[in-house]
């Protein structure tokens, strides 16, 4: 059975030129980066030669971005550095934070521990196209409020938030802005100084990177603390020895989305809105696409399916990769709408209608054309 893999918002293959920037770390320079010989040097400079590609890519300069082990590190260390931070400058606040509905679990899961460390926090909404409001977001600005945590696209909907709008509040209330970009470094365009970002988290594993590697941008002057101890590495910040290889991956990747990124939006939107009107030429009815007069991701369309459970459709077509509605919210338990479609208004039939294709630089016209035809093929043989 020849796969087709249409779930390129979870994870991406490893690009070639990647994969072969990995090799020599994981044989003949295996050193550690502190030792002062000259293969601990050669790693040194492997190390640093991937900050500057990195910072290249979201117009930064390499120092204000440390290593990690990936996403969800990424943004444990942003929000909770926050918190220590400012738990160490302003010991006798109560601290308020503002994030939304739309965001991935690992950023309503801190959002959790800070409330479980005595901070306020705000989960402001979206509108039905899944952008939060920004009429909303500064009604919730408080004179406390010292971060505010947004995703840049939702992985479930491919919605486009407005950051530098965001970003503006966010100085007018001397807030830090944190952005959970996964979804969007090596996808469309993130300059970190044009949007106004204080701190950005992404992962690797999301463009055509090893997955265990990600990166967090911290704007210089902007004050977090480390969230594990042990030595003083990534600038005081990540301690641990350094993953070589796969930082090492993830500088080449940084170079070859930043090469490819205009010609290969160009060539996803066109497979997105290939994808689109086949499906609905051969189930000979309309699509309800989330989020379709938003700002999107070009390589990535939700829909729903017309009186048919997503889950079950997927069992039926496994030649096919792709992602259904999640079954619940981590909040609430199973057979909850998730925080993401429930703040666009979907109920819970809705949502469980609801498929999401995401298309990479592998996916070829073929592949999108065989794949309407599995899924229509599938909806007809399942239908009452």
């Amino acid at each position: 059975m020849r796969t087709i893999y249409l779930d390129y918002n979870t994870s991406t293959p490893i690009a070639g030129s990647v994969r072969d920037a990995m090799l020599p770390f994981l044989s003949e320079f295996y050193a550690h980066p502190s030792n002062s010989h000259w293969q601990g040097r050669a790693v040194q400079e492997a190390i640093e030669d991937s900050r500057s590609h990195l910072g290249s890519l979201l117009g930064c300069h390499p120092s204000e971005l440390v290593f990690t082990s990936g996403g969800t590190e990424s943004v444990n260390l942003a929000i909770i550095g926050v918190a220590r931070a400012v738990a160490i400058q302003e010991p006798d606040l109560i601290p308020h934070m503002i994030t939304s509905s739309l965001e991935h679990p690992c950023v309503l899961r801190c959002a959790d521990e800070l409330e479980a460390r005595g901070w306020q926090v705000t989960f402001i909404g979206s509108d039905a196209q899944g952008i939060v409001r920004l009429e909303e977001l500064e009604d919730a600005m408080r004179e406390n409020t010292r971060l505010v945590s947004l995703i840049h696209a939702s992985h479930l909907l491919g919605t486009i938030q407005p950051i530098a709008s965001v970003a503006e509040l966010c100085q007018e209330h001397r807030a830090l802005l944190h952005v959970d970009a996964a979804q969007t470094v090596g996808k469309i365009p993130v300059n970190v100084d044009e949007l106004g970002i204080d701190l950005l988290s992404l992962s690797g594993h999301k463009f055509y990177a090893p997955k265990g590697i990600g990166a967090l941008y911290v704007r210089m002057g902007v004050t977090i603390q480390p969230i594990l101890f042990g030595e003083g590495n990534e600038g005081g910040l990540r301690p641990g020895t350094e993953n070589i290889s796969h930082i090492a991956a993830l500088g080449q990747a940084a170079k070859l989305v930043g090469q490819g990124m205009e010609l290969a939006s160009d060539r996803l939107s066109e497979l997105r809105d290939r994808f689109h009107t086949q499906l609905e030429q051969l189930l000979a009815t309309p699509l309800l696409i989330h989020g379709a007069r938003a700002p999107r991701l070009p390589h990535c369309l939700s829909f729903e399916l017309p009186g048919m459970e997503a889950a079950a459709l997927e069992q039926r077509i496994p030649e096919i990769c792709l992602m259904p509605a999640p079954t619940g919210s981590y909040r609430h338990g199973r057979g909850r709408v998730c925080s993401t479609y429930a703040s666009i208004g979907l109920s819970a039939d809705e949502a469980s209608r609801t498929l999401r294709v995401s298309f990479g630089w592998n996916t070829t016209e073929e592949e999108v054309d065989r794949a309407c035809q599995l899924i229509a093929a599938a909806y007809e043989g399942l239908a009452p």
